[in-house]
C-alpha cells in the first residue's frame, strides 16, 4: 500500500503539480483520481509511474475506465483490507459475546449445582414438614432461575449464530470483490499476481506444464474515441465473458489492464495453449459488435495473443515478458493473430524482479 509521509510544502507543491497534469490530461477532479495522481507526481510507486507513462506514450486518454483500474490497482486493496479488518473484528467481538454467555451460563449451573448438593444435605437431616417445605421452595426457586438463564443462553446463541453467519458471508463478499475486477468479473490484477504465483510454485514442485497467454484488444483505443467508453466497456465485458467461457478447471482469467487480459493455463504445455488461444481468438473474432439502442453493427472486435510456457528456474517478470514480446509479435504480424515464444526470432537478454 502507498502511504504519504511528505512535509507540508512538499505535500503542497505535489498536489498542485497533481491538480496541473489532472487538468491537462482531462481526469475529472475525483478524491480516487486525485490520490493517483499525487502518487505519480510524488514518485510514489515505480509500477505506478511506469503504468500512467506507458498510458501517456501510448496517447491513450485518462477515461473514467482507465482511471478507476489504475486506482484499483494500486489503491483498491487498501480499502478492502481495511473493510476486511472492520468485518473480522466483528466476528471477533461476535465470537467474544458467545464465549461471554457461556461463561455466565457456567458459572449458573455452578451455583445450581452447589444449591442442588446443600439441599442434598440438608435432606439427610431429619426436618420439620415446615422446613422441608422451605427447602422444596428454595430448590424450585433455583430451578426457576437456572432454566430462564438457559431460556437466555439460547436466545442469545441463537441470535450470535446468525449474526456471525451474515458476517462470515459478508467476509467472503469482501474478500471476492478484493480479487474481482468490478466491470467484467475476472480476476483482477492482483489475484493475477497471486495465481500466477502459485501455479509457477506448483509446477517447480510438480515438475509440470505451466502456459500464459497475454491477451489484447485490437485497435480498442480507436473504437473507445469513435463510439464511446460506454460501448467500449461492453466490448470489455463481451471479450471477458468469450475468455470465461473458452477456459476449465484450474485456468484463471484476469483483466491485466486496460483492454489487456491474461490466462493461466496449469498443466498446460506450449502447444495447447496456443490451442486455448487460436479458439478464444476465432470465438471473439466470430462475434459482431451491435448498437442495442439503434440495431446499428459497429464492427468486428479481434485479439492478439501472445503464448509462453514457464521455464523452470525462472523469474515471474521474465515468464511474463516473454508472453508479452510474443503478444507485440502478433500485434506486428497484422494483429488477430497468435504467436508463441517458438516464433520469437531474437532475444533480449533482460533481467526482472519477480512478482
Amino acid at each position: 500500500m502507498i502511504t504519504f509521509t511528505d512535509p507540508v510544502d512538499i505535500a503542497a507543491h505535489c498536489a498542485r503539480a497533481a491538480m496541473g497534469m489532472m487538468d491537462r490530461y482531462g481526469v475529472p477532479a475525483h478524491p480516487n483520481n486525485f490520490m493517483v495522481w499525487y502518487a505519480f507526481v510524488a514518485d510514489r510507486d515505480p509500477e505506478l509511474s511506469k503504468a500512467i507513462n506507458g498510458i501517456l506514450r501510448s496517447g491513450q486518454k485518462f477515461t473514467d475506465t482507465v482511471s478507476a483500474d489504475l486506482y484499483e490497482r494500486f489503491f483498491g486493496m487498501s480499502q478492502h483490507e481495511a473493510e476486511l479488518r472492520a468485518v473480522g473484528k466483528r466476528i471477533e467481538d461476535a465470537v467474544a459475546r458467545v464465549m461471554d454467555y457461556l461463561s455466565t451460563a457456567s458459572q449458573g449451573a455452578i451455583q445450581y449445582g452447589s444449591a442442588l448438593e446443600n439441599f442434598s444435605g440438608e435432606l439427610t437431616a431429619p426436618q420439620q414438614p415446615a422446613e422441608l417445605g422451605q427447602l422444596v421452595k428454595s430448590i424450585l426457586d433455583e430451578t426457576k432461575v437456572m432454566i430462564e438463564v438457559n431460556r437466555q443462553l439460547e436466545e442469545r446463541l441463537e441470535t450470535s449464530s446468525g449474526e456471525i453467519a451474515r458476517l462470515r458471508e459478508d467476509l467472503d463478499q469482501l474478500k471476492r470483490e478484493a480479487t474481482t475486477d468490478a466491470l467484467t468479473g475476472l480476476a483482477n490484477r492482483k489475484l493475477f499476481d497471486v495465481s500466477l504465483r502459485e501455479a509457477a510454485l506448483e509446477a517447480e514442485e510438480e515438475r509440470k506444464f505451466l502456459s500464459l497467454l497475454m491477451i489484447d484488444i485490437d485497435f480498442f483505443k480507436q473504437f473507445n474515441d469513435t463510439h464511446g467508453h460506454m460501448l467500449g466497456d461492453q466490448v470489455l465485458k463481451l471479450v471477458a465473458r468469450t475468455i470465461q467461457d473458452c477456459i476449465k478447471g484450474k485456468d484463471t482469467a484476469a483483466r491485466y489492464g486496460g483492454e489487456e487480459f491474461s490466462i493461466i493455463l496449469p498443466d498446460t504445455r506450449l502447444k495447447d495453449g496456443v490451442a486455448v488461444a487460436e479458439t478464444v481468438r476465432r470465438q471473439v473474432a466470430g462475434r459482431k459488435v451491435l448498437n442495442r439502442r439503434t440495431g446499428q453493427v459497429l464492427g468486428q472486435v479481434t485479439l492478439s495473443v501472445g503464448v509462453a510456457e514457464y521455464e523452470f528456474g525462472e523469474t515471474l517478470g521474465a515468464f511474463i515478458h516473454r508472453a508479452d514480446e510474443a503478444l507485440y509479435l502478433a500485434k506486428r504480424q497484422g494483429r488477430n493473430h497468435v504467436a508463441s515464444q517458438d516464433d520469437l526470432t531474437t532475444t533480449t537478454t533482460v533481467e526482472f524482479e519477480d512478482i
